[in-house]
């Protein structure tokens, strides 16, 4: 079977184990989630009890609008309960019912929370007070201010009395503070904050009847005066024109203490209501803790289930794991000839094409196998038709070098000869045409140079000759040999270096390097305004030498090849400047064969800036 085959059926497998893992998963999980659905619900039925029981207490301080969140929380209550029995939608949420394994704790819920209802629904139909007690309360707040009056007015009658009479105006000063107490007492009953004032004011109204009864001279005759410390008062008789206030006050505190005694012996709220309050709060504990347990008895049902699922999936695991050991022991020995393929491209890769793959089958690795086999011995074929190539092409280079150079050197010694004057005398014209003989056989021989440069270059056969050089002198020397150039075309060329720096280099090599990048920049600067400023900068590792220019510049889309063999900025065919575009690839070459970089930054009329590097890492001291 081919291993395409082979890889198509083993997928096949691999998904359809997928497949149904993904299926029992995802049924495991939906039915987990069904669950906590069901078990949150059945927890907010707790939260639906104390809402209940929030909401009582809440009509139970005279919030009428709350009868009606009464029954919503009622009607809630029997709707989640329900649902949680016969599962479903609910609340456009998919829920499980109750497992059977816990009906029992699930039914004793609901007939504790039938008992809670009931006390529920009879707070939410019933009265909350008392009517009788609410018209106590109104009558006494309705004469209260009246009682205050009346007190206040005695105090003013006994005011013109004397001495005689202080005991009076002091038991009249403190009846006016009891009437004031009475009414704050009063109000805060009405408005459901009183519950614990009955005992206080009990005590104000025996307290005011007695001292009542002093200012009247009536006798003391009820034993509760003694409780609270009210003794008879052997007090002299008001007289009458100046009883005035008390004779109106008597009447109007017999109506008022009947009413105050009625509020003594009977709550605001009525009878009915109050049982039901207090009957809701003992059945709210009760329907709490079966709810309570019913959602443990639950949750650890979860636990168990959950346990068997765990096993389930366990199980799947197993046998996912021996799946897919099977298909990866398949996989490895169908492909385990790899890496004879691998191998065998390597040595291929590192120039060995005469080693066969031994391996043959009829698939496709065999047929692979065969392949590189082939493509192994074309290669080395090719391989050695490309070296008898590349050596016929280096002794073509190197004859037609010397045979170009051969001939040049006379025509420099006879051009010499001639304009020095030793083979007779020449007129102007005649030494014009002569010093263009003698130029254009410099222009040739630096280009057998260069071409010579860049074929040792490309062989790895440029040799470097390091010595410790003063690098202010290497500049000097360079720049010399360019002077007389700048000088004829008005250009400023100088340098920044005013110290011998040492280091390691070929000082030939360098100066050719300093001589073409100076070149460069003489032809790109304008005369008369054109600078040229040669500047060193030291670092511990390194030496930075950088070559400047205020010329043309170079454009930015050809600025990334300006160093490669044979290229030129300016590739019209009326270049204003020759030269073959070797220069800048062999600079790079020297700098590079130094361990060094070389690099240029550039702007259009502005001007450009070449910069290369000397390691310093070597020996870089000052000769003894």
């Amino acid at each position: 079977m081919k291993i395409t085959q082979k890889t198509y059926l083993l997928l096949g497998i691999i998904i359809g184990v997928s497949a149904i893992n993904l299926v029992l998963l995802l049924s495991i999980s939906q039915e987990n989630l069904n669950v906590l659905h069901s078990i949150s619900d059945a927890s907010d039925l707790k939260v639906i009890v104390e809402g209940i029981s929030g909401t009582a207490n809440s009509i139970a301080s005279g919030n009428e609008a709350g009868r009606q969140t009464l029954a919503d929380e009622i009607n809630g209550f029997d709707q989640t309960y329900e649902a949680l029995g016969t599962g479903g939608t609910f609340q456009d949420i998919q829920i499980v019912s109750v497992p059977s394994e816990l009906h029992p704790i699930y039914n004793r819920v609901g007939i504790s929370w039938q008992k809670y209802k009931q006390d529920a629904e009879k707070i939410r139909q019933e009265s909350v007070f008392d009517p009788t007690v609410e018209h106590a309360l109104a009558y006494i707040l309705d004469k209260n201010s009246n009682l205050i009056s009346l007190t206040n007015g005695v105090v003013n009658d006994l005011a013109p009395l004397g001495m005689n009479y202080d005991k009076h105006k002091m038991i009249a000063a403190e009846m006016v503070g009891i009437a004031q107490d009475i009414g704050q007492k009063t109000l805060l009953i009405s408005i459901g904050e009183g519950r614990n004032y009955t005992d206080a004011i009990k005590k104000d109204r025996i307290t005011f009847d007695g001292d009542l009864k002093n200012l009247e001279g009536i006798p003391l005759d009820n034993p509760d005066y003694a409780k609270y410390g009210i003794v008879q008062e052997n007090l002299q008789k008001i007289p009458r024109e100046n009883s005035y206030s008390l004779r109106h006050l008597d009447p109007l505190w017999d109506a008022e203490r009947a009413k105050i005694e009625y509020i003594e012996n009977n709550t605001l709220i009525s009878k009915e209501f109050g049982s039901a309050l207090v009957n809701l709060d003992y059945q709210r504990g009760l329907l709490l803790g079966h709810t309570s347990k019913f959602v443990d008895d639950w949750n650890k049902f979860i636990d168990s289930k959950l346990k068997q699922n765990v096993i389930l999936v366990q199980g799947l695991l197993i046998v996912d794991m021996v799946v897919f050991v099977t298909v990866m022991l398949t996989i490895r020995k169908s492909l385990n000839p790899l890496h004879l393929l691998t191998n065998a491209i390597g040595r291929i890769r590192e120039g060995f094409y005469d080693e066969k793959i031994d391996y043959i089958s009829n698939d496709e690795i065999g047929n692979l196998a065969e392949a590189i086999n082939t493509m192994s011995g074309t290669i080395k074929k090719k391989e050695e038709e490309a070296k008898k190539i590349e050596i016929a092409k280096n002794e073509f280079l190197a004859m037609i070098t010397h045979e170009l150079k051969t001939p040049l050197v006379p025509i420099q010694g006879f051009s010499d000869m001639l304009l020095g004057g030793y083979l007779g005398s020449l007129n102007e014209n005649q030494k014009d045409r002569l010093k263009i003989i003698r130029s254009s056989a410099d222009s040739l021989l630096q280009l057998i140079s260069d071409l010579l440069d860049a074929q040792k270059l490309e062989l790895d056969q440029l040799k470097i000759k390091k010595t410790n050089n003063d690098l202010k002198e290497t500049i000097e020397t360079a720049m010399k040999s360019m002077q007389s150039q700048a000088l004829a075309d008005q250009i400023e060329l100088t340098h920044n270096l005013n110290r011998s720096i040492y280091a390691s280099y070929d000082d030939a090599r360098i100066i050719q390097v300093l001589t073409n990048l100076i070149k460069n920049s003489l032809k790109a600067v304008l005369s008369k305004v054109g600078k040229i400023e040669i500047s060193v900068e030291e670092n511990p590792k390194e030496i930075i030498v950088s070559v400047k220019d205020n010329g043309k510049g170079i454009p930015d889309n050809v600025i990334d090849n300006v160093f490669k063999k044979f290229y030129q900025v300016d590739t019209s065919s009326t270049r204003e400047f020759g030269g073959s575009g070797l220069g800048l690839s062999i600079c790079r070459g020297i700098v590079e064969s130094h361990g060094g970089r070389i690099w240029v930054q550039s702007k259009v009329k502005e001007g450009s800036t070449f910069s290369f590097t000397i390691p310093t890492n070597e020996s870089s001291k000052m000769p003894l």
